[in-house]
């Protein structure tokens, strides 16, 4: 399986388009992108958080074979006299248990004893419960009639051998390693890890614990996206910190191309005159600005280096916190195997009130309070990443005017939607 490297223009905007609204960015993306890993086998015990590469398909039924949902007597629903409401049945020698069968036949009128996960024996089509059921003098007694197949597990009722279980594109959780596992499965083709590369740029960052001057600022974005990468499944590689200075860029990124198969970076990625990220892959790689319709957020850079994607987040650690949601997380998804992730919202009535003027979307912090109403953050201030703790997730509101009053629906998308 080859994984052929995106197309150059594979960010271009279309002719004309200055503001670009969310939702046709994302179709843009989710219309150029693909895998650029390839295949690798994992062992299963390893499997958690890794891209599908290929269907993935039951090598055995499961359950194997019928067996006992309870601990129990087995009998023939023939055996049961309908013209009383009192069954005794002649309880046979031996009993069938968990990975040690049954050797033999249950005769109509005979019942065997059985427990739970046993393989059923030939003429046995009904379990009854052990609480249902008296035993003595070699005999069981119940009352009334069963249901015929009453407590029995079917084979194949789970999985049936040679079924996809998970088709290629799906990012497997610890649950799924489980399917896997019953389905006979020891290994599994995945995509290798996608490697993306963290760079912050800026004169004025400082890492945290450095020392830091009164016009200086301690580096927010690069640990909280090294992070989210982390959480998403990703091999998330720190390229540091670079000044505003284009040689020293030039020079990160070079070496970046030799780690990773993507970068994220965090500003510079503007058209001001300290933003050397976005003039120098101008000059020497290939760029486009997607002004994208949105608060917090809208300027993004979308380009490669020496055939690398990479994303220009915004400097603001809100702004880049919901744009890595909104559009890193996706993309990089597609770029990693995997299916499209749709982020699951729910309507809430909101605690708050909001006008809101046409033209972008918007995505507030918010939480639910006692009553399921969502309550967004003081300030909108894309600056202030104190709101971001103080969240659960985020309220979108679209991309036309609204107002916003209290008890109003309101979409409300959580942060584990986006795997956090």
């Amino acid at each position: 399986m080859t994984t052929p490297r995106l197309a150059n223009d594979c960010f271009a905007l279309p002719p004309g388009v200055e503001w670009t609204p969310v939702d046709q960015a994302l179709a843009l993306l989710k219309s150029r992108l693909h895998a650029v890993v390839g295949p690798e086998d994992v062992v299963l015990a390893k499997a958690s958080g890794r891209v599908v590469a290929t269907d993935l398909k039951a090598v055995r039924t499961s359950p194997p074979s019928t067996n006992s949902a309870v601990d129990g007597y087995g009998i023939a629903i023939a055996s049961c006299d309908r013209t009383t409401t009192t069954q005794r049945l002649a309880l046979l020698a031996g009993r069938a248990a968990a990975g040690h069968p049954f050797q033999g036949k249950v005769a109509i009128g005979k019942a065997v004893r059985i427990l739970t996960g046993a393989t059923v024996p030939a003429g046995v089509d009904t379990i009854l419960m052990q609480e249902d059921v008296e035993v003595d003098d070699d005999c069981i007694s119940f009352s009334g009639l069963p249901r015929t197949g009453a407590n029995l597990r079917a084979a194949g009722e789970d999985m049936k051998e040679g079924a996809t279980i998970f088709p290629a594109g799906t990012v497997l959780r610890a649950k799924d390693v489980g399917v896997l596992a019953a389905a006979g499965l020891a290994e599994i083709a995945s995509f290798r890890r996608l490697r993306v590369g963290v760079l912050s740029t800026g004169d004025e960052i400082r890492a945290a614990g450095d020392t830091a001057s009164a016009d200086q600022i301690f580096d927010a974005n690069r640990p909280m996206l090294l992070s989210m990468l982390a959480r998403w499944g990703f091999a998330a590689v720190d390229l540091g910190h670079v000044g505003d200075t284009r040689d020293l860029v030039r020079a990160r990124l070079d070496e970046a191309v030799r780690q990773v198969d993507a970068i994220l970076t965090s500003g510079g990625a503007s058209a001001g005159d300290e933003d050397h990220m976005s003039a120098i892959l101008q000059a020497e790689g290939q760029v486009d600005f997607w002004r994208i319709a949105i608060k917090p957020g809208r300027p993004l850079a979308m380009g490669q280096w020496q055939g690398v994607p990479l994303f220009g987040l915004p400097g603001n650690p809100v702004a880049a916190f919901v744009c890595a949601l909104i559009f890193a997380r996706p993309a990089l998804f597609l770029m990693a195997g995997a299916r499209w992730p749709e982020p699951v919202a729910y309507r809430v009535p909101a605690a708050f009130g909001k006008k809101k003027k046409p033209g972008r979307r918007e995505y507030l912090r918010a939480r639910l309070n006692a009553e399921g109403q969502a309550e967004v953050f003081w300030s909108e201030g894309s600056g202030l990443i104190s709101g971001l703790s103080w969240s659960d997730g985020l309220v979108e509101l679209g991309d036309a005017g609204d107002e916003i009053t209290p008890g109003a629906p309101v979409r409300f998308i959580p942060y584990a939607s986006f795997g956090l």
